[in-house]
């Protein structure tokens, strides 16, 4: 079925795109690198020990698509704290984002990457076909999941949706609301990534 992830035989998943689908999620992927940035001196280092024990920033990043990817590790707004508790949860996340981000930036750019390279043989493969099937194998599945739900954390932070009600009114926006393309990606990305986790649990 286009546009759903079915099993392949002996695991991994496949789906069907046309170029337009294709595109977008190429697009897609290249902003949100361009977004994460490269890693420590640009993951040019000579050194890998240097690159290993290199640490990231202490502070939560400015834009708030990447402060929604990566989040405080001590924060949490449900929960009420005294000034005191509050510092501490600072310093915690601070401490913690210091070891930590590097690594996950990282992640992320290897998962966005690994479904550019897969889009980019998809469609040298198929020039002049309209569309393909794209077949992935298990791991290539994961990093695609993982790179799916960053692009909709990602969109659904640029759209200010913080819960199931928010997405709820998604659906009911006008066709001349200038965020409906956007919204339109949010909800298409979803169905992807909830096939696909599905076909990785069957």
């Amino acid at each position: 079925m286009p546009g759903t992830f079915e099993p392949l035989p002996g695991g991994g998943a496949a789906v069907a795109l046309d170029d337009v689908e294709i595109s977008i999620i190429r697009s897609l992927a290249v902003q949100l690198l361009e977004l994460i940035g490269p890693g420590p001196a640009g993951d040019a280092s000579d050194d890998p020990l240097a690159e290993l024990f290199a640490e990231g920033p202490s502070e939560p990043p400015a834009d708030p698509v990447l402060k929604r990817l990566f989040p405080d590790a001590y924060s949490d707004p449900e929960q009420p704290a005294s000034p005191q508790d509050a510092e501490e949860r600072r310093a915690y996340s601070a401490e913690f984002r210091r070891y930590t981000e590097n690594d996950l930036r990282a992640g992320k750019r290897d998962n966005a990457l690994a479904v550019i390279r897969s889009l980019d043989a998809l469609s040298s493969a198929s020039a002049g076909e309209g569309g393909a099937v794209l077949k992935l194998s298990v791991e290539e599945s994961q990093r695609w999941l993982s790179a799916l739900n960053d692009l909709r954390l990602a969109i659904g932070s640029r759209l200010e949706i913080s819960d199931e009600e928010d997405t709820d009114l998604l659906y009911r926006l006008p066709d001349e609301d200038p965020r409906k393309p956007m919204v339109m990606a949010y909800l298409w990305l979803g169905g992807l990534q909830e096939t696909l986790v599905g076909t990785l649990m069957s």
